[in-house]
């Protein structure tokens, strides 16, 4: 593993946002605000709330581990019925085998996070509501790490084909170059291996991403079944496939844990930011995106970005054009962006249906000056994330807390024996609503308990 010490001076603590990092027995430490950053693997965990972080994606990753149990068993179940036709059968038994041994193979993986350690039931998961958001889970992002290690080739060539493009020959140098959202990392290992590149700093918030492109990145091979959405044949259903790099990255390559809304480094220390795949994806304004982006850049540093232009966010005020875009970047603090737009292959697994082409939006944009620092990204109170303050008794709170006895007492009801009509007349004795009212209200309840049994 490359030394961390050789990039500390990029860091800037994310909890308070300015002071510098200390380094001290594999771990960095902020004098300011005396808060502790722990290495996983190897590599810094640079959240704000380090330890409330890394404990959500202990959980988050731990039930996904469950989840995978829990289809097993589900598929053993189905073998064990009568009448399965015989190509039916050894598609079963092929993905029982292929779970099990993917459930392994990433235990092994994030040993580093120790997720071996919880306890916790699929059961008390699914009761705390612990659903992975589509943006955080083992699975969302798992097929990238195919597409960057195994058969990928004609994607990854494209992609470093469009950020030569907008750097143009006889450029200067991309120097430090920060990749924010760098997921499995091929594209960050491409520009540095064939660009000019000084050091490169891949931040990431997914543990398994990074786990996985360090131990490809320094010369290994692994060994990972991949899953394709639509398989082509019977045998695609699962497919393991033998994952490595051209060659070793060469020096000076660093991966960092941590929020891309909450950079933890310094101001003015790079020469270059990317953002791939990251920037109409996130629970931020691009604007405010632009601005933190202005501020990790130094004087003339520049920003490429590389990827879709697909926003989709509730308020329609922020599903921003091509032109929107190009607005949004010369108005903070960057020169008039050169955009270069092409089709290229995207996620064409050989085992899959799904594979198609995409339209990226590359642009290249120069720092011209600073811009105004805006607030620091907060996805939740402080009440939630430092779990120090008492929680607040909302009034949604209250009729969540109501809802959630009634729901326990309907689950309660059900014996085995007891009919919805029976059901209805209890909850009428008990004056929560009449027969008449309560017969489709519990019709429509098991319905939906039913349908989430099914996807369990």
């Amino acid at each position: 593993m490359p030394d961390t010490n050789d990039i500390i001076d990029l860091f800037a603590c994310p909890r308070c946002d300015k002071s510098p990092l200390a380094a001290k027995d594999r771990t960095f430490r902020c004098s300011a605000c005396k808060t502790e950053y722990p290495c996983v693997g190897g590599i810094p965990w640079l959240f704000a709330e380090p330890e409330a972080s890394l404990g959500e994606w202990r959980n988050r990753l731990h039930f996904s581990l469950q989840q995978l149990a829990n289809e097993s068993h589900g598929m053993r179940s189905e073998l064990a019925e009568d009448g399965l036709r015989p190509l039916t059968r050894k598609r079963l038994e092929q993905q029982v085998k292929a779970i099990d041994e993917h459930r392994k193979i990433l235990r092994r993986v994030l040993e580093p996070v120790d997720v071996q350690s919880l306890q916790g039931s699929l059961e008390s998961y699914l009761a705390l509501r612990t659903r992975l958001p589509i943006d955080q889970g083992i699975q969302t992002y798992y097929q990238n790490i195919h597409r960057d290690w195994c058969w990928g080739d004609a994607e990854n060539r494209a992609s470093l084909d469009q950020i030569r493009a907008v750097t143009g020959k006889g450029n200067k140098s991309l120097g430090d170059i920060l990749v924010l959202g760098a997921g499995a990392c091929r594209l960050a290992y491409d520009v540095h291996m064939q660009l000019d590149a000084g050091r490169t700093v891949a931040l990431d918030f997914n543990p398994l991403l990074l786990l996985v492109a360090r131990d490809i990145m320094q010369g290994g091979e692994l060994e990972f079944y991949e899953f394709p959405l639509a398989p082509r044949s019977l045998e695609d259903f699962a497919v393991m496939r033998k994952l490595s790099a051209p060659e070793p990255v060469r020096e000076h390559f660093y991966f960092v844990f941590g929020d891309a809304l909450r950079p933890p480094f310094a101001k003015a220390r790079f020469d270059t930011v990317m953002t791939p795949w990251i920037i109409d994806i996130v629970n931020e304004t691009l604007p405010a995106q632009a601005a933190r982006i202005n501020r990790l850049l130094k004087p003339n540093g520049r920003w490429i970005n590389f990827g879709s232009l697909a926003f989709e966010h509730p308020d329609r005020a922020r599903r921003y054009s091509a032109e929107e875009t190009q607005e949004i970047v010369a108005d903070s603090g960057f020169s008039a962006p050169l955009v270069i737009e092409a089709s290229i292959p995207y996620m064409c697994s050989p085992a899959s249906r799904h594979g198609r082409q995409e339209t990226v939006f590359t642009f290249s944009a120069a720092k011209t000056g600073d811009v105004d620092a805006v607030p620091r990204y907060r996805a939740l109170p402080d009440w939630i994330v430092t779990g120090k303050e008492p929680v607040p008794l909302t009034r949604s709170f209250r009729n969540q807390a109501l809802t959630t006895q009634i729901y326990s007492y309907i689950m309660s009801l059900i014996d085995g024996k007891r009919t919805i009509a029976d059901i209805a007349k209890i909850l009428e004795q008990q004056k929560l609503m009449t027969r008449k009212e309560a017969e489709p209200a519990i019709r429509t309840f098991l319905t939906r308990m039913y349908d989430d049994s099914q996807r369990h």
